[in-house]
């Protein structure tokens, strides 16, 4: 039986940020403007206080927002929430079939924005506003079968992202996903309870130009059909290396679509419904919040290699992708690559990152600014002194991929397209280690 912790409170807010329809979607490097919607996107919002800190966790619908717009962001929550702005987390679930929040290849809605830092800020102070005693417990569920490494070692020696169903040059996986579910059951008093699950894989199931909160929305609802009086809210953990392609998947087995996204979220739900009536109860009393800047350097580029890039950009934009040397994945991750070097050209030569995290009690949620491995969520896991970490992709900004060094002495999509130097995911580690720590008053920031 879980004691409840008279100090600690936690409420819960979700309100809807579906957009208008014709803006334009992130996620591939061909433009995309939203014609429809399958299902709604949400901002969900967690406060938790403890009678004299109060902090505020928000899972966002949207592939990301970059550092620029989401510091802005924070500061809107932080300001109609009377909350500090590093008390704020903003983690995006990452789904492909959002909206585009900030300039990149194709350009944002401003006024959309405007709309849905206000209804991101509302939700932040409904859920401080809902805030009642309560107790937390936490269990973990091994699930199979639904994260998968997309990076492969060729028979030639060569690395590549996503090499396509039984292709028979590949020889094996490199690497292994987290296959790790993480649950935190929140229980109020007079209120329903609260579920935060944890799982990492790539959301880009859906595909297509229709707004859809892909398999993170079928956890939500999943996990809401099947328990009484419960809100859940869905954290995506460390995907940049996975996605939901199983290369070896008999022929008859749908690889990706709407309904494969269901599948997942369904068994992401199973998962921590099997250990929902086994939770472990954690101390849950006092809540803390900590905010660390990370300088690492930028992968730029000298001139020659950014005329190159140039070229392939021209031929990319203008349709004419088949005079680009490589087939298939290989084309996207040289269009990749060639963007990123453009946008490097002028510099800068040194990137920050922001490093943010909260705990209540026992358990904590933090992240990186982007897309990093697994073994990257892996190790701040296994290194977090807390007795769970909610470890989140694109928290409090997105910047791109965090790769691990062998991943750059491979090759392939990710390292390559990166606009981060070697040694960005082992610095993400050991800054995510000591902030953790930090905040566990064990070693000072």
């Amino acid at each position: 039986m879980e004691k409840v912790l008279q100090m600690l409170k936690a409420g819960f807010a979700r309100l809807d940020v579906t957009p208008p329809l014709d803006v334009f979607m992130q996620g591939y490097y061909s433009e995309r403007r939203a014609a429809g919607i399958l299902d709604p996107l949400y901002v969900n919002a967690v406060a938790f206080g403890d009678g004299e800190n109060t902090a505020v966790a928000l899972s966002l619908d949207v592939i990301g927002i970059n550092r620029k717009e989401c510091d802005v962001c924070r500061e809107v929550i932080a300001q109609r929430a009377a909350l500090p702005p590093d008390a704020v987390f903003v983690a995006c679930t990452h789904t492909h079939t959002g909206p585009t929040v900030y300039d990149g290849l194709y350009p944002k809605d401003s006024l959309y924005n405007d709309v849905l830092f206000r209804r991101m800020a509302d939700a932040a102070t409904l859920a401080v506003a809902d805030m009642k005693p309560a107790s937390v417990g936490i269990a973990r569920q091994e699930l199979k079968d639904i994260a998968f490494i997309r990076r492969f070692r060729m028979k030639d020696g060569t690395t590549r992202t996503n090499p396509g169903r039984r292709n028979p040059q590949v020889a094996e996986p490199i690497g292994a996903p987290d296959e790790t579910v993480q649950l935190v059951k929140i229980t109020r008093k007079g209120a329903p309870e609260i579920l935060l699950i944890n799982f990492q894989v790539h959301p880009d199931v859906v595909s297509g130009n229709f707004f859809s909160a892909d398999f993170p929305g079928f956890v939500r609802t999943t996990m809401e059909s099947a328990l009484d009086n419960v809100h859940c809210v869905y954290f995506n953990g460390a995907q940049g290396d996975t996605n939901h392609l199983n290369v070896n998947a008999p022929t008859w087995d749908a690889n990706g679509g709407y309904e494969h996204a269901r599948h997942m979220g369904r068994s992401i739900a199973a998962a921590a419904l099997q250990v929902y009536g086994k939770t472990e109860a954690v101390a849950g009393d006092r809540v803390v919040y900590r905010q660390r800047t990370v300088e690492v350097p930028s992968s730029r580029v000298g001139a020659e290699q950014v005329r190159e890039a140039e070229k392939i950009i021209e031929l990319h934009e203008a349709g004419r992708a088949a005079e680009i040397p490589e087939t298939g994945m290989g084309v996207v991750t040289l269009v990749a690559e060639a963007y990123t070097r453009k946008r490097l050209e002028h510099g800068p030569d040194q990137i920050a990152l922001c490093l943010n995290t909260l705990a209540f009690g026992g358990v904590a949620i933090t992240g990186a600014p982007g897309e990093p491995f697994t073994e990257i969520g892996r190790q701040v896991k296994a290194n977090s002194p807390y007795a769970m970490t909610l470890y989140c992709c694109c928290a409090n900004g997105c910047e791109a991929y965090f790769p691990t060094q062998d991943a750059y002495e491979e090759g392939g999509y990710e390292a390559r397209s990166s606009k981060f130097a070697p040694g960005v995911g082992e610095a993400l580690i050991e800054s995510g280690t000591v902030l953790l720590r930090a905040m566990h008053g064990e070693e000072p920031a």
